[in-house]
């Protein structure tokens, strides 16, 4: 990844996790809720990033978008059952959440999109 796109993915991956932090504290006491206004936050991210690597996400984009939901679901669930329903602390656990999640699959994607695009540029 070069500097150039590493910054570029700082942007759209913090931008990401802040509006998806935003999304955990507002909708904390409606189980599953957030999840709904996350998951299209994490999906743009996917496809931004995607564009930052020059990838035209067909499969890549399905199988990110499968990945981000699941990820979103499986940690929303979990810090809604521990303590998302208690206000004012439940809101600060699922914005942090919600933002660390965002943040894992932002960069992880970032990274295999990074790797995909030097296998394709050795290729040619």
């Amino acid at each position: 990844m070069t500097n150039e796109q590493k910054e570029k993915c700082h942007v759209i991956i913090h931008s990401s996790s802040s509006a998806a932090a935003l999304a955990g504290a507002g909708l904390a006491q409606l189980p599953f809720s957030d999840s709904v206004a996350i998951v299209p936050i994490q999906i743009a991210m996917i496809i931004t990033i995607g564009a930052v690597f020059g990838i035209k996400l067909t499969e890549s984009a399905s199988a990110s978008t499968l990945g981000s939901a699941t990820a979103t679901l499986v940690g929303r669930g979990l810090s809604q059952v521990l303590a998302g329903w208690i206000p004012g602390f439940g809101n600060i656990l699922n914005a942090s959440t919600a933002a660390g999640i965002t943040e894992l699959i932002g960069w992880s994607v970032a990274s295999n999109f990074s790797r995909q695009n030097q296998r394709s540029t050795r290729k040619n």
